[in-house]
């Protein structure tokens, strides 16, 4: 991992864990912005999820923000440690969506809107790609294509020795079944002179 990856990660971290945070001890201020994405969001995940799932949901908008506030700050955590952080950057990208929902560039404060909608835009984008950073690694997807490549490339080798083995027995199946007939043939020539010989 090189220092400018873990100071870059950690910056955009601490804008979560702060948020989260905050949110954590004060939710009221977001309540109002996330109940329309409340009401529309529980009462789906509620009917969609197994019923022991969705005992886990939060009853109304006030713990949404909660909930929303605790993914932040553990994916924040998780980012900045590097522990995980890749599951901790997607978690983070999935806490943006209320977030993204309820910026709203078009309310009473037009300007105040849009930069937070933008800023909010830019930090998704901002996780996404600490989401999908392998460190210069090959991720999974590609080293399985890779190793399934190499397994192909193998068995054609195999199947090619194969059948140079079986073309190589055959040969000398059919070369010593041709001795074989020419051995029982001067056997035979011979047996044959031997019993004219006799008679006569």
């Amino acid at each position: 991992m090189s220092l400018l990856r873990f100071a870059a990660r950690t910056m955009l971290a601490s804008f979560f864990v702060v948020n989260g945070l905050k949110a954590l001890r004060d939710p009221d201020p977001l309540v109002s912005a996330t109940e329309p994405i409340a009401n529309t969001f529980l009462p789906l995940a509620e009917k969609t999820l197994p019923p022991q799932a969705a005992a886990y949901l939060p009853e109304d908008a006030r713990g949404l923000v909660k909930v929303s506030a605790v993914a932040q700050i553990v994916g924040g955590v998780s980012l900045a440690t590097g522990f995980g952080r890749r599951i901790g950057a997607a978690v983070l990208a999935v806490s943006m969506v209320p977030e993204l929902l309820a910026s709203n560039p078009f309310g009473s404060s037009e300007k105040k809107g849009t930069d937070t909608f933008v800023r909010d835009v830019a930090l998704t984008g901002g996780v996404l790609l600490a989401a999908g950073d392998t460190e210069g690694h090959p991720n999974l997807a590609y080293r399985a294509k890779t190793r399934a490549d190499a397994l192909g490339r193998e068995a054609e080798h195999t199947k090619a020795a194969v059948v140079r083995q079986a073309t190589r027995t055959k040969r000398s199946l059919e070369r010593e079944g041709r001795k074989a007939a020419r051995k029982a043939k001067r056997v035979a020539t011979k047996a044959t002179k031997t019993i004219e010989g006799a008679l006569k």
